[in-house]
């Protein structure tokens, strides 16, 4: 007779999987708009650039911390910008607590000095951090729409051209732009970010935009409303994702942001185990902590459709999939015995075939994303499916950390705004790698996350030993995964 406690292991792992699954459907749903989205552009109403009445006041601000590799380079191409001189503001919102100070001063005076409106504003203290300097940067703002640009990004020079018209429509909070990446070949890691942002960059923000469903401003690269700003409460920082906190409560306000695909704007991924850490933390975190904040605002707003508000909470529990994802990992073992061990029972194991659905799922729209950047074709299809695969299974490799952010996230614990270094890759070669902000030290979750690739190598031998292969694939993707987390978190540089 099977044991109560395979019976709860049982339960858990399969509402774990049927979690994923739904979650599928719903990406699944934004491919099918995403497609329709291609075959019915929506026109919008836009400033006449060669009225100068209609031209309005911009303010461009560059949140900073410690950016002394690449504050030169975005400063330089951000004075660059295509836009009227009288009607363009630009403030540095410099919170570095290092030299880096100085040479920014020095290089905003040089800017200064060719007649551009460029200032530089210091605070004495990080409180609030990022959504922090926004908010007071925003006090002093002279323009009427506030475009954002964080350290490593590189807006091509007409981005504001290809922005500011789309807002003659007064419902307009935010222009939101896709992200390139300057480094993406660099390595694997760079290679399977850039992979998944692409994906939530067409799937989803088209996906969801399209039929419109909330969005959310990515915290760079993209353009507010300044009213819409204030409408919605201003900036506030007590999640770590301040960009998604105020693009949800903005939204429930009943202002409308427009996403543009085709205008892209490049930035640096984040070329070390280390620095993708920090950053996945803080989104995945960010993410449970909005959950829990604007669940109850989207299901209680009365002026919003049923099927919005159901897009919106699957997007605030985006990040809660790794926690189902982590589960369903961790307890396939067990299974795995009890299979054996009960087998008048087998076909309650069949449950697995909702997972396998769903990476289907995702593979197809994963597909479809990929070779509207990368393009159509066999040699190309070779090369996304290894790349999918690759994807897959270090993800699977960040599940134990992102769960951990996952729930700290849900249950309210506080952290710190952990800043991503940025490195400078393509200009500085191999010096990159002197980077005095790369952190030294090893993950505290690394000892654990070599402990689950021995388990999931046990996993395997457990499999050959039963002559039991149905769950082999999954295993090996998950010592994958965690064997590359693992040992690249020993490599600092």
């Amino acid at each position: 007779m099977i044991s109560t406690l395979s019976y709860i292991i049982l339960i858990i792992y399969s509402i774990a999987i049927l979690l994923i699954f739904l979650y599928g459907l719903a990406q699944l749903n934004l491919l099918f708009n995403y497609l329709k989205s291609k075959k019915t552009r929506k026109k919008h109403e836009q400033f006449d650039f060669t009225n100068p009445n209609e031209i309005p006041h911009i303010t461009i601000q560059l949140p900073i911390f410690n950016e002394k590799y690449v504050v030169e380079r975005l400063l330089i191409q951000v004075s660059k910008l295509q836009y009227p001189s009288d009607k363009l503001e630009i403030q540095v919102l410099d919170d570095s607590t290092d030299d880096s100070v100085l040479q920014t001063s020095k290089l905003i005076n040089q800017i200064a000095q060719t007649g551009i409106d460029i200032k530089h504003i210091t605070r004495t203290n990080r409180v609030g951090f990022k959504a922090g300097a926004l908010k007071e940067g925003l006090m002093l703002a002279k323009g009427e729409f506030i475009a954002i640009f964080d350290a490593d990004f590189l807006p091509e020079k007409d981005w504001l051209l290809k922005t500011v018209p789309y807002f003659k429509n007064d419902k307009i909070g935010v222009v939101q732009t896709r992200w390139g990446h300057l480094n993406k070949k660099y390595s694997i890691l760079t290679k399977i970010q850039a992979f998944a942002l692409d994906a939530h960059f067409t799937l989803e923000q088209v996906g969801r935009n399209s039929k419109l469903h909330f969005i959310n401003f990515n915290g760079t690269a993209g353009i507010w409303r300044k009213k819409c700003i204030l409408d919605a409460g201003n900036w506030e920082s007590d999640t770590l994702t301040e960009d998604l906190d105020l693009s949800y409560r903005a939204q429930l306000k009943k202002w409308e942001f427009i996403f543009l695909e085709d205008v892209v704007t490049p930035a640096e991924l984040p070329a070390i185990l280390s620095a993708a850490r920090s950053q996945q933390f803080r989104w995945n975190k960010g993410g449970a902590e909005n959950f829990v904040k604007m669940k109850h605002r989207v299901m209680g707003s009365t002026s919003i459709p049923l099927k919005t508000k159901l897009h919106g909470l699957l997007h605030l529990l985006n990040s809660s999939m790794f926690l189902c994802i982590f589960t369903m990992a961790v307890l396939s073992i067990p299974v795995l015995f009890i299979k054996n061990q009960y087998s008048h029972i087998s076909l309650y194991f069949d449950i697995m075939v909702f997972f396998i659905v769903t990476s289907i799922i995702f593979f197809i729209c994963y597909w479809n994303t990929y070779k509207v950047i990368e393009g159509k074709g066999f040699v190309n299809f070779s090369k996304y499916t290894g790349l999918f695969f690759t994807f897959y299974s270090i993800a699977m490799g960040f599940s134990f950390q992102n769960s951990i952010a996952v729930l700290e996230g849900l249950f309210g614990k506080k952290s710190e705004f952990i800043r991503t270094p940025k490195l400078n890759i393509e200009a500085l070669k191999e010096k990159w790698k002197e980077n005095s902000y790369i952190s030294k030290k090893i993950s505290k979750y690394t000892i654990f996350e070599g402990l689950l690739m021995l388990y999931f190598l046990f996993g395997l031998i457990a499999g050959y030993h039963f002559n039991d292969f149905a769950l082999y694939p999954f295993h090996l993707m998950l010592f994958f995964g965690f064997s590359y987390v693992f040992f690249n978190s020993f490599k600092s540089t």
